[in-house]
């Protein structure tokens, strides 16, 4: 199945080719729409050449860094950002070889993916919830366990970028997003 996040074909296609650029993605999903978050790979990859790991992780900080705020960056906080890249390329690089598909191809259980995810730089246990969710509903990557693990983001709906196929299923998680805010609002009220 090819991605359809980011509402730009040569995006998801790098999502599709570049197994770095799905974790890249999914960390810098914070505060930043999900569609553009998902880009950051494609930006990367046009301005630095490659998205292997081993080289985010050796280039210079500083250079990096500004590939990563030209306009458009890749994120809304491009300089922290940017860091974070670097530090999850270093991880993937030194953890895992630079292969990023071995973060998900040798976890056995949805425990021991979550943990996994959960020790990369950005992710938090709400993230790792949804990776496990997204590795699951579109890369079929589904370690006994992993609907546990992954919660509410299993089920069927419309519920986080996991759910995300299309401009229409984009437009739905938005929906959800907002009603799921318009409510703790209320709740706190």
């Amino acid at each position: 199945m090819a991605f359809q996040i980011t509402g730009e074909p040569a995006a998801d296609q790098v999502l599709d080719e570049y197994p770095f650029a799905i974790v890249m993605g999914m960390m810098l999903d914070q505060q930043y729409g999900m569609e553009h978050a998902f880009r950051g790979g494609y930006k990367v990859l046009s301005r630095f050449g490659t998205l292997d790991p081993a080289a985010i992780a050796a280039a210079d900080p500083e250079s990096f860094k500004e590939l990563c705020t030209q306009p458009p960056a890749i994120h809304r906080y491009p300089g922290s950002m940017a860091a974070r890249v670097q530090q999850l390329a270093a991880v993937v690089e030194s953890k895992y070889n630079g292969d990023a598909t071995r973060l998900w191809t040798e976890a056995k259980t949805g425990d021991e993916l979550s943990k996994r995810i959960q020790e990369l730089p950005g992710f938090g246990k709400q993230k790792a919830k949804i990776f496990v969710a997204l590795l699951a509903k579109q890369l079929d990557v589904r370690p006994v366990g992993w609907e546990q693990v992954a919660g509410d983001y299993a089920l069927e709906g419309y519920r986080s970028v996991a759910d995300v196929v299309d401009a229409d299923a984009l437009a739905k998680v938005r929906e959800y997003k907002q009603q799921k805010k318009a409510a703790a609002k209320a709740a706190s009220n």
